[in-house]
């Protein structure tokens, strides 16, 4: 069976992803093929066309096209909860009872639209709740066998924004749901805008910048509760709409003028530090604690019995809850979904369609499920390229990039298919040596342009991990944050973050060959089985896709060194 998963309902993070007899083919988001990040307001035509090639399925072989956006019904509490929490904008409220099915029915004729302009003739269209899509991207494609609880914690899907339940014999069961505008991700969303950055983007800054600060400084614990099973969020501050936002030149915030009152004027500029560090450390210190409060109550007897959780949602991205997790007394295992954002809900629409289908789904082993380029194709791409690229073809790529970062130099390494979901694991990667004082600042400084707040992170060898992060929970991902050993943190000063953990990929040979190796390289060479890596993009640019993206990256700014498959491209 043919199924392809489609996202874009909520307007961000369109992607799209295939199936194939319960294999995942290909998973790729809308961004990376029109260079615009977060896709905005677009469906996923680019990402599906890519997602049918890489399958060579021919579009009227597909059996059903499934999307991470269902249809609410009145009998839901979701509709009347919201309509009641609105009250004070009262056209929202009505139009929840009245018309709560707007969004998915716009969204439903989109896709069809989409459908018919890719050919999709014979496919049935399968919607699928928003937070089941989730769900099923963590628990169906973790590979857990025994019961397991699932967390899927979001800004909001249809009207829910908090799932609680498990898996079981490959079926999903819900426990208990919260709907908006009871949104821990919506809160932490709004304290981003706050401290002046972007929701959907800036709340990774959010995390960086919390360590810098003391939460017990500042107490928010009135932005949010949690008491008798219900969280609440305080929409006196924030998580509002309409007239209750604050304003500024123009813009409507998510949180209200009385936050102003209460915390001071939102943070203006990447130079202001105090108070604002502090509400950053004491905003994540709100999450973890209700985000554990809320997982004890609702699943704190499944984690007992077998310790199997798996997770999704955009706040399963925030990998310093995630190290709390893994750290309660009967947790053996944390599967979080790497895509775990909206981009993630096409693979997860797709693989929940597939269980309900009745098909063995094979677990997700890596998230390499992008588009992939030939050295010809790398060779093509520089002799067409207008800045005239100064290249050559090398023998063995591992060990030329092994050398070059073994010098100190930073270095744009492409290669394989790309990453599905945020993180850049070894495919799509902008490297440096750890052990070399400053290459972080240099990569920040010449290429990056990022908030100082943002820790760069490790990737290592899967033998020297558990040395390394004092455990060998899997951490294929970086969705994880450990403690880094004492005796490692002299040796890899530039991925260890000012609270002495390290968001770290754990790399193994089966899954990136090409990658293991340049690490193997750069151990023999300075005895670092490490290095440090990063998105290969901009600041506000989505990660690179093509050889041409990575050419037109690498001379928009400072690198000199680039390696695309067995092709080196210098400045110097």
């Amino acid at each position: 069976m043919i199924i392809l998963g489609l996202s874009g309902a909520l307007g961000h993070d369109a992607s799209a992803a295939i199936i194939v007899d319960g294999k995942i083919v290909a998973a790729v988001e809308e961004e990376r093929f029109l260079r615009d990040k977060h896709a905005k307001n677009k469906f996923p035509l680019e990402a599906a066309r890519y997602c049918l090639r890489e399958a060579g399925v021919r579009p009227d072989q597909v059996d059903i096209v499934a999307f991470p956006y269902g249809e609410i019904p009145l009998s839901s509490a979701a509709r009347w909860h919201y309509a009641k929490r609105y009250w004070y904008a009262p056209d929202r409220a009505l139009d929840a009872i009245f018309n709560g099915n707007r969004r998915f029915r716009r969204n439903r004729d989109k896709s069809l639209d989409l459908m018919r302009e890719l050919g999709l003739t014979k496919a049935r269209f399968v919607p699928v709740e928003h937070h089941l899509a989730h769900a099923s991207s963590a628990y169906h494609l973790s590979g857990f066998k025994e019961k397991t609880a699932i967390v899927g914690i979001d800004g909001k899907g249809e009207y829910a924004t908090t799932f609680f339940g498990y898996g079981e014999n490959g079926k999903i069961h819900k426990i208990k749901e919260f709907y908006d505008p009871d949104s821990l991700g919506g809160m932490y969303g709004a304290i981003t805008e706050y401290l002046g950055f972007e929701m959907l983007d800036g709340e990774f800054k959010v995390m960086g910048m919390a360590p810098y600060g003391d939460p017990a400084r500042y107490d928010l614990s009135r932005l949010a509760k949690f008491e008798n099973g219900e969280l609440k969020i305080n929409t006196d501050y924030v998580n509002v709409v309409g007239l209750r936002r604050y304003k500024e030149q123009g813009k409507g915030f998510y949180f209200t003028p009385k936050l102003i009152e209460w915390l001071g004027p939102k943070r203006n500029g990447d130079e202001i530090d105090d108070p604002y560090i502090h509400y950053a450390a004491s905003v994540q210190k709100l999450l973890e604690d209700l985000a554990l409060e809320m997982i004890e109550y609702y699943l704190g007897d499944i984690i007992r019995e077998t310790g199997r959780i798996a997770m999704a949602g955009g706040v399963a991205l925030n990998v310093k809850l995630n190290q709390r997790i893994i750290a309660l007394p009967h947790v053996k295992e944390l599967f979080v979904q790497p895509a775990s954002g909206d981009n993630g809900t096409s693979l997860g629409a797709a693989s929940f369609v597939a269980a309900e289908m009745g098909e063995p789904l094979e677990p997700m082993r890596h998230a390499y499920l992008g588009p992939s380029f030939t050295t010809e194709e790398c060779l093509a791409a520089c002799e067409a390229h207008p800045a005239k690229p100064k290249f050559q073809r090398v023998e063995n790529a591992s060990q030329k990039g092994a050398e070059i970062l073994a010098a100190g130099n930073p270095l744009a390494w492409f290669q394989g298919r790309m990453e599905f979901g945020p993180r850049a694991l070894g495919c799509r990667s902008i490297l440096g040596d750890p052990s070399h004082p400053g290459v972080a600042d240099r990569i920040n400084a010449q290429i990056k342009y990022r908030e100082r707040w943002r820790p760069f992170c490790p990737s290592m060898l899967d033998r020297v991990a558990p040395d390394i992060l004092q455990t060998d929970h899997p951490a294929p991902y970086m969705t994880f944050t450990f403690d880094v050993a004492e005796h490692w943190k002299p040796r890899i000063p530039e991925v260890v973050h000012e609270d002495g953990t390290a968001r770290a990929q754990v790399v193994t040979r089966e899954t990136n060959p090409r990658y293991y190796a340049l690490i193997e390289e750069l151990e023999r060479l300075r005895n670092v089985p490490v290095v440090l890596n990063t998105s290969l993009n901009r600041r506000g640019e989505p990660m690179i896709c093509s050889p041409t993206d990575a050419l037109n990256m690498f001379y928009g700014c400072d690198l000199e060194y680039l390696l695309m498959e067995d092709v080196l491209v210098t400045k110097k």
